[in-house]
């Protein structure tokens, strides 16, 4: 019985050498294929959290929504705007993370067919007028073409550009551009989107009701709900931000306040 054992069983040696063979080619292989989502990531905008590093865009936990909990800014963002506020509330907020991407310097180029900003507001976002440049175009198919070349220059912090329409074969080029400069584009749609883009994120920011202080009068600090509607590998969500002290701050949701009941004698 041992003797047929030897000759038609395995030996334990030979079992446990190739399962130890087995698990070193199956970590290899995951070793690799982390490494590749990985380098896809880092193309797409989303670089690997560095200490320093980990919200400089006073995001909050919405950079948890993002892949490696960071904020993409070398990639191709979407905002939409299906209304007039929706578009002031998207620029205030774009603002603010230009803001974020400026405080050591540089410089943005604000691209459109029709100037709706007013530059010495940008004050109220950390933003100096002088650090924009804005180029007005008069027609839509002059902005996607200074997009593209702009995005190319990796001298520029920012490029932001204001849009009706952004086909899936421009979005492919800006994201191509910003492949090769790493500079980030905020596309603000003024029209719903009918077809799908490159984009990495796309938003939709509405405006709040601000708060004030307690018991002080005036207006409070400029405030949004701010919709991740898409983000590619990452998880959508919805937030309330307003813009105090000079950066976001998450607010919590408000309460429905009971009518107050009438009081009889």
């Amino acid at each position: 019985m041992c003797a047929n054992t030897r000759h038609t069983g395995t030996p334990f040696a030979k079992i446990f050498s190739n399962l130890a063979l087995h698990m070193l080619l199956t970590n290899e292989k995951a070793d690799i294929i982390t490494r590749l989502r990985q380098e896809v990531l880092q193309l797409q905008g989303f670089k690997a959290p560095l200490t320093h590093l980990l919200d400089d865009t006073g995001l909050g936990r919405i950079n948890a929504a993002f892949p490696n909990g960071v904020f993409p800014r070398a990639a191709l963002h979407e905002f939409v705007c299906a209304a007039p506020e929706e578009a002031a509330a998207a620029t205030a907020f774009v603002a603010g993370l230009l803001s974020a991407f400026m405080r050591r310097g540089g410089a943005a180029l604000w691209v459109g067919t029709g100037r709706r900003i007013f530059p010495p507001a940008l004050r109220a976002f950390g933003l100096r007028p002088e650090q924009v440049i804005f180029l007005d175009l008069k027609k839509e198919k002059d902005v996607t073409w200074a997009l593209t070349e702009a995005l190319r220059c990796s001298a520029l912090s920012a490029v932001v550009g204001e849009l009706s329409e952004l086909s899936f074969t421009d979005s492919r080029r800006f994201q191509l551009a910003i492949e090769a400069s790493g500079v980030p584009c905020f596309a603000l749609r003024r029209r719903l989107p009918a077809t799908a883009t490159t984009a990495v994120a796309r938003w939709r920011v509405r405006p709040l009701a601000s708060r004030t202080e307690e018991g002080l009068p005036g207006l409070g600090a400029p405030r949004w709900e701010v919709q991740l509607l898409k983000v590619r590998n990452g998880t959508p969500g919805t937030w309330e931000l307003e813009w105090a002290g000079g950066r976001f701050r998450h607010t919590p949701k408000l309460a429905a306040v009971p009518a107050a009941q009438t009081k009889t004698g």
